[in-house]
Order: structure tokens, then sequence, then C-alpha cells
């Protein structure tokens, strides 16, 4: 991998733009739970099931709950060397926007500046009324909770099933990779859409492409360079202090 990464590495240090995007490989490093399967079931019941509009207006009392259970394992998770690379990327760079598919915050606790979360975040909370966003890293949250503005109901900033993911958050993920000449692929699977798009954007508009995962994904046959392996290893390699 010697050689590749060496390429990679000279490649990055020399780009005057660059596009992250990670996705759920990163943070389960971490210990993060995937939700999935076995692992997602709550009182029987699956993330399909609640992490819907209809559910939220349905019985919005459930949906915290479940959150609420979420939000604690969430809590135990702590960045690992692949977040904490990428912000010092982000740091030393100053031309960096880092784009993830996680909801669960630890890019911001590792010191990323503003990351473009494209399916929210499971620490902040959005009003139904005034649609005011706060963070609110209470655990337990009290339920169901109240907007501190004008006290409308709160439901979890995150993009359910069968939601649209917001104009500007789409406007930021695919300006970020048009425009950049290095793109860096962490962990994601690559076959979530639209951030599945992502890579080949940036290919198809010059970009030298890296993919860091611990297996082939439908990105390696757009990379220009594949590394194979744990992100929390490869990034902090690619990226030293």
């Amino acid at each position: 991998m010697n050689g590749p990464l060496i390429q990679a590495r000279e490649r990055l240090s020399a780009s005057r733009r660059v596009a992250v995007l990670t996705g759920a490989g990163i943070s389960a490093e971490s210990g993060m739970p995937t939700f999935r399967g076995a692992d997602g079931l709550w009182r029987d019941f699956r993330p399909e099931q609640l992490a819907t509009p209809e559910a939220f207006s349905r019985d919005p009392k459930l949906v915290w709950e479940w959150y609420d259970w979420r939000r604690e394992r969430v809590a135990r998770c702590v960045p690992n060397a692949g977040h904490l690379a990428l912000a010092r990327l982000e740091h030393r760079h100053g031309a960096v926007t880092l784009v993830t598919q996680n909801v669960d915050g630890l890019h911001a606790l590792a010191g990323s500046l503003q990351p473009v979360e494209m399916h929210g975040n499971i620490w902040k909370a959005r009003c139904t009324a005034c649609h005011r966003v706060a963070e609110d890293r209470r655990v337990p949250i009290p339920i169901p909770p109240a907007c501190g503005i004008c006290g409308g109901m709160l439901r979890p900033h995150i993009v359910w099933f069968g939601e649209s993911l917001e104009g500007e958050v789409l406007e930021r993920a695919f300006g970020a990779f048009e425009y950049c000449d290095v793109a860096l692929i962490v962990g994601t699977s690559g076959q979530v859409q639209p951030a599945a798009s992502l890579a080949g954007v940036a290919r198809q508009n010059g970009a030298f492409v890296i993919e860091v995962n611990r297996e082939p994904t439908p990105h390696s046959a757009l990379a220009d360079v594949s590394l194979m392996g744990a992100a929390g290893d490869i990034l902090p390699r690619l990226i030293p202090e």
C-alpha cells in the first residue's frame, strides 16, 4: 500500500480544494451501532416503522422514546483517529468541505468545522411550528421536548424515510464535489443516493479520487487510488500530524 498511500498523500498536500465524504464505516470504528437488523430493534419496532413523518404524527412520544434510546447509545461513542485526522486536514488545509452521511455528530466533536450533515444530526431538534433548529445533548431528554422560543413541539432533526434532503444541504454537498480537485471517500458503501453520486461528480469534473474502505465498493471503479483498511489506521498515515 505504500506506493498508493504516498501518491494519495502527495495529491492531497498539493490540492487547492478538497471534498470529503464519510459514511457509516468511520463511525463503526468508534463502536457506533448500525441500528440495522437485530441491532436496530427496539420494543420489536424496526427503524422503518418509527423514522417516518407518519409515525411521528401518530405517536410523537413513542418516536422520541426511541430516539432517546438511540441517543443514549450514541453518547457512549467518541471520535476515533480517523475523525481526528480529517479535522486536522480541515484546520491545516483551509479549503476542505466535509460531507457526512452520519447523524452521530462525531465529526463536530473531533473538531471539524461545519460538517455538511446530509441526513441531519441526532443531537439536534427542529421545531414543528417555528422551524428553529437547536442542539440539545441532554440524555435522557424530556419527552416530548418543547421549543424554547415558541413552545411548539420539537422533532428530531433527521431526514426520515419518505422525506427529501434539504435543498441547501444538497447544494453545499454537490457544489463541494463539483469544484474540488481532490475527493476523499471514506467508509461509505456507495449504495445510498444521493451521496453515492458525489464521487462520480468529482471524477467527471477532473478531480483525483481517493477511496478509503475496508472492502471494495462501487466507488472503487471511480477511484484513482483505493486504500483498503480501517479509516482509523489509514487516515492518520494519509494526513500525518
